[in-house]
């Protein structure tokens, strides 16, 4: 028994050892217990003079090689209890090393009869299973072959052995499987050593895979092992259910289009949302995925005339002449009066207007040696005011003049006032202010005699000009 303890202890520190080292394989490691069988007849006759335990060669019957292999009933030896226990990890590519301990008890070597002696074997084992070969990954049938090397006591005698193995397992699951095994162990010491078959049935466990994010997708073949995901990429997730997996999703939290990278398009223009500036309301690449109903360049959203294509200066809209001058509204001052290019749109003031309006001032009145207008003048001034009023950009100067009697002071005050008072009314009856100037130019501008009295009246006189 000491020898059996010993195989135990040893497998159980290859275990212990090799779990702290395998954390990141999937299920590397496997762990079998069942029963075995030795069986000393079918390996060939012994050589001469050969014996195996005191037993003479002339007593042993030995078939040839694999005679009766499977005779069980005559010439194996086997322990009705669990009596073989063995630790495997797989290193790669279908290769497997592994540790055995087995215990039995002989009672026959072929088909002499002996003395129950008690059988110890530790050894270990390098497997290739066939299994990727035959079914391909994932296979339930999974035959092995293999080499190896151990030692093997019968009583208190021990040998080393060489040893080739075929095996088959049967994986009820993913991790548990029925194992049938026959291992040839050849004997290396000619005196003692004793060559012989070892059969083997066990139950297989395998564990040690490691799944982090606990998807059921093992961190050995789980590409995002830190999420949990999905089978069919791999243990990488799929946020939005779209089939795009997140890695190669542009827009992970949005179920999209592949052609998309994963990125929906809601209006179906084909844009992808992120890109379209206008999502809900199919539209143009050329817009950024916004409208353009008239065509024109210009976004329906930013078009203040949607359905009529127009100029962007003129936001979207197209440019009209309302007044029919030949001057666009956008650049006319006066988009409801006819006027002239050079006046920008508005209307010219002629001579013939100019001197309508003189016509109408000379007829203002005021209070004898005052600046005072005479109510009778009022309708002449609301007339001059309409004129005016027709000719929007056009600014004027009221002029105010007098004749040569008194001093040059008390004219030049008196044209000022007289000028300064035509402006003001002007202004209260609708005039606008900034377009109306005023100046006094006293006797210095006569038009008439100053010798007369109707060249003097003539000379008493306001005066409206163009302001330059």
């Amino acid at each position: 028994m000491k020898h059996l303890n010993s195989i135990l202890a040893a497998a159980l520190f290859l275990f212990t050892v090799g779990v702290a080292n395998a954390q990141d394989q999937n299920n590397p490691w496997a762990i079998e217990v069942g029963v075995n069988a030795v069986d000393f007849y079918p390996v060939g006759p012994a050589a001469d003079g050969r014996g195996y335990h005191g037993i003479p060669t002339s007593e042993l019957s030995q078939g040839s090689l694999f005679d009766e292999y499977f005779n069980q009933n005559d010439h194996w030896n086997i322990l009705a209890s669990a009596s073989k226990v063995s630790v495997a990890r797989y290193i790669g590519d279908g290769f497997t090393f592994g540790a055995v301990g087995t215990i039995n008890k002989i009672k026959t070597f072929g088909d002499v009869p002996v003395d129950d002696l008690i059988y110890y074997g530790a050894d270990g084992e390098i497997r290739y299973s066939l299994r990727d070969l035959i079914n391909g990954p994932g296979g339930w049938f999974d035959p092995s072959i293999g080499v190896g090397g151990g030692y093997t006591w019968i009583d208190d005698i021990g040998f080393g052995t060489a040893n080739a193995l075929a095996s088959v397992r049967f994986w009820v699951t993913e991790s548990l499987a029925l194992n049938f095994q026959s291992t040839y162990k050849h004997a290396f010491e000619d005196e003692y050593g004793v060559k012989h078959f070892q059969h083997s049935v066990g139950v297989a466990f395998k564990f040690g895979g490691k799944d982090t994010d606990g998807d059921g997708i093992y961190d050995n073949e789980d590409e995002c092992p830190e999420t949990p995901g999905l089978p069919e990429f791999n243990g990488c997730p799929d946020t939005d259910g779209d089939g795009i997996e997140d890695r190669n999703d542009a827009c992970p939290d949005v179920p999209g289009l592949a052609e998309f990278n994963g990125c929906p398009d809601t209006d179906g223009d084909g844009i992808p949302d992120p890109q379209d500036a206008c999502p809900t309301v199919p539209g143009l690449a050329s817009m950024n995925g916004c409208p353009d109903a008239d065509g024109d360049g210009i976004t329906d959203a930013e078009d203040e005339c949607p359905n009529e294509a127009g100029p962007k200066a003129n936001n979207g809209c197209p440019y009209q002449d309302r007044d029919g001058d030949g001057v666009l509204d956008k650049d006319d001052q006066c988009p409801d009066v006819p006027g002239t290019v050079a006046n920008r749109g508005c209307p010219e003031v002629t001579i013939e207007i100019i001197n309508q309006l003189n016509e109408y001032s000379k007829t203002i009145l005021f209070d004898t040696g005052k600046s005072t207008i005479r109510k009778e003048s009022y309708a002449v001034l609301q007339s001059i005011v309409d004129i005016m009023k027709e000719y929007p950009t056009t600014s004027f100067v009221i002029e105010g003049h007098t004749d040569s009697v008194g001093s040059d002071k008390s004219n030049q005050t008196l044209s000022d006032n007289r000028a300064a008072s035509v402006r003001e009314y002007l202004t209260t009856i609708g005039m606008d202010g900034s377009r109306l100037s005023s100046i006094g130019y006293g006797e210095s501008r006569p038009i008439a005699t100053n010798n007369t009295k109707a060249g003097r009246q003539q000379n008493r006189r306001v005066e409206i000009s163009l302001k330059n």
